[in-house]
């Protein structure tokens, strides 16, 4: 595990956008744009168990993240580090991240696909970063 210096840490607590990172059964690159927020030093994000980067990290948990300003771009974290899909109270992550990133809750969606939210806990390996 890594430890995230101070800077890092301030820069992901940020509205940023992430960019996460997991690989396809064939080896290519799948891309998602999400919300990130941080628990110490691990990256926590909320998505829906049917979605292919969740198969994807349940297959290789080895995952990269890429943070940058969207203000400044030259201003990014990348990380790289094993994800874990868990069980976690999704829906109070989800609630966190829409007040940071919209300034309001989470909109409900279908009741049945909101109860079929699970956290993605990424534990940083190595971190590469410019602020």
């Amino acid at each position: 595990m890594t430890i995230l210096p101070d800077d890092v840490r301030a820069f992901l607590d940020a509205p940023e956008f992430a960019v996460l990172a997991t690989t396809e059964p064939d080896g290519r690159a799948q891309l998602s744009v999400m919300w990130v927020g941080r628990d110490g030093d691990d990256l926590m994000m909320a998505t829906k168990r049917g979605r292919r980067k969740v198969r994807n990290l349940q297959r290789d948990p080895n995952a990269s993240i890429l943070v940058y300003s969207r203000a400044k771009p030259t201003r990014y974290v990348e990380i790289r580090g094993t994800a874990k899909i868990t069980d976690e109270d999704a829906r109070a992550l989800v609630d966190r991240l829409a007040r940071s990133y919209t300034g309001r809750e989470h909109t409900l969606g279908d009741p049945d696909e909101e109860r079929d939210r699970v956290v993605i806990r990424i534990t940083p390996d190595r971190v590469r970063y410019q602020l």
